[in-house]
């Protein structure tokens, strides 16, 4: 199979795909960088076509990659005191006032 043959992926992926680089492209990434930024992610959540004869695995095309946000996120903050949490929002907020300050400036 040459490099860049899409016969292997079902066509849930390649819809999957065509989605993706639509919204690269709806940002103005250019309409080739958008298709190889979105077979790249299809490749990364499915592991591949998975059509018999490629080099994937199964038929589950669930989105692992969209489903890291849970297991990612909460840990740093589970771990730290209310007090903490608190400090820190307080100290981003005035970061982000000195910096809209410093931008209004400008």
């Amino acid at each position: 199979m040459p490099q860049g043959d899409k016969s292997k992926y079902t066509d849930k992926q390649e819809r999957k795909a065509d989605h993706i680089a639509d919204g690269y492209e709806k940002r103005g990434v250019s309409e080739k960088e958008a298709e190889r930024r979105a077979w790249a992610t299809v490749n990364k959540d499915d592991g591949g076509g998975k059509k018999p004869g490629g080099s994937g695995r199964g038929k589950d095309t669930g989105h692992p990659a969209a489903h890291k946000g849970g297991e990612k996120g909460g840990k740093a903050a589970a771990s730290r005191t209310a007090a903490e949490r608190s400090a820190s929002a307080r100290k981003v907020a005035a970061t982000r006032k000195r910096n809209a300050e410093h931008h209004a400036h400008h």
